[in-house]
């Protein structure tokens, strides 16, 4: 596995690479990397030639109040099982190698940006398609993997994908669970015992409101409420509790086609968000990814 710190370093060697012929995946993350993260590199291996990750903790996308400073962090671990997994390629920029004080550009994606987290989180998904946006530039993929837990973080990033004419194609891959349910997050490792026992409600309650709706229930209203009292039981401090469109993240009042089914909460002092999507057809009730591959008009 090669390491590039600079983006020129990186772009350069992937610049020759593609002249070659090679398709490129790349993976973002901020590093802690689980196996949600480890699933997306196994994806991206089965569908490119070179397979590109990418470390950075991005100080764009944290509040002032967040937890930028003690957001955990391993690059060597993160690089040794990168390399185990089959990467090729490592990006691990510093936050000098990405920003400067002279920067004066944004990316904002509309409205998809101001929904369920962003509405806790203002400037969060700023950051994220900040951030993205130049790793789309600097790599330049045919492909760029992303996880369904972040679904909302997906859909904007598909989103401004396409309203940019990146000549990418966003794949999403599915959540990966604990045994017990709860959803891979690398902020897990912020939990004790106890709040981990609570944590598990957040599966829990979605699993609670598919149910309702594999049995017919199709008024959004009693599912955010179900979803409401079973984190409440548990004694975690509810953010939202949602049934939205799955393109639009607009609130829903019937269960029809694709909606996202989303809870964000704290567990303690952790944030922690899960969301399953679901396409409801009459009875038939599916679970999907949210991806938008006709976004694109590159027909990738």
């Amino acid at each position: 596995m090669k390491t590039f710190t600079t983006p020129r370093g990186i772009h350069e060697h992937l610049l020759r690479e593609r002249r070659g012929g090679a398709r490129v995946g790349l993976v973002p993350t901020m590093g802690a990397l689980h196996d949600g993260h480890a699933s997306l590199v196994r994806l991206a291996r089965g569908r490119t030639d070179l397979v590109a990750a990418s470390i950075f903790v991005n100080p764009k996308q944290f509040g002032p109040c967040e937890d930028f400073s003690r957001y955990p962090r391993d690059p060597e671990r993160d690089a040794r099982l990168l390399e185990e997994l089959g990467c090729d390629i490592l990006f691990l920029p510093s936050q000098n190698d990405l920003y400067s004080a002279a920067d004066r550009t944004r990316v904002q994606v509309e409205e998809l940006s101001d929904a369920l987290c962003g509405m806790s989180r203002p400037g969060h998904f700023q950051g994220v398609t900040l951030v993205v946006a130049k790793l789309f530039n600097i790599v330049q993929p045919d492909e760029a993997y992303f996880g369904q837990k972040d679904a909302q973080q997906a859909l904007i990033i598909q989103r401004m994908a396409a309203d940019l004419d990146f000549p990418v194609r966003v794949v999403l891959g599915p959540t990966v669970r604990e045994p017990d349910g709860l959803a891979m997050s690398s902020r897990n490792a912020y939990l004790d015992a106890d709040a981990r026992r609570r944590a598990v409600s957040l599966s829990k309650a979605l699993s609670a409101a598919r149910d309702r709706i594999e049995r017919g229930e199709r008024d959004a209203e009693p599912l955010a409420a179900l979803m409401r009292g079973i984190l409440e039981s548990a004694g975690v401090a509810v953010e939202y509790a949602a049934v939205v469109d799955g393109a639009t993240l607009e609130p829903r009042r019937e269960v029809e086609g694709t909606v996202l089914v989303a809870c964000a909460a704290n567990v303690g002092a952790t944030r922690l968000i899960d969301n399953v999507a679901l396409n409801v057809s009459g009875n038939e009730v599916r679970e999907v990814l949210l991806e938008f591959p006709e976004w694109n008009r590159y027909g990738l």
